[in-house]
């Protein structure tokens, strides 16, 4: 993206959107992924920050799939249910961080991130 362009309260609002989409996911199974999927490939030509906001919410969302399916067998030890909550804590904070920065044009990397999608 270039640095001086000054992005439009639309795109910056599709890549709030993208970020926010996936709390469907505590609603619908794979919404988490579904719904930032449909956002970011809907509009991903349209803008780089939506591009950009886009792929990193569903590396963030594929990384928490994958941290939560691998921490699932760890609950037969206990040590798999703090865990599970504490990835279940980061992934609401940042969701919500994530789309608060996106609706102001500001970046946001997300911690634990997998790059699935490049």
């Amino acid at each position: 993206m270039e640095e001086n362009r000054i992005l439009t309260e639309t795109e910056r609002n599709w890549a709030m959107l993208c970020h926010l989409s996936a709390f469907a996911g505590f609603f619908f199974p794979f919404g988490g992924i579904i719904g930032p999927l449909i956002c970011w490939l809907s509009k991903r030509d349209d803008s780089t920050w939506v591009y950009t906001n886009g792929r990193a919410a569903l590396n963030f969302q594929l990384s928490m799939l994958l941290y939560i399916v691998l921490a699932i067998p760890l609950c037969f030890i206990i040590i798999g249910i703090p865990i599970i909550m504490v990835l279940g804590t980061l992934k609401v904070v940042c969701i919500i961080i994530a789309s608060v920065k996106a609706g102001k044009g500001e970046p946001f990397t997300y911690p634990l991130v997998i790059p699935f999608l490049q």
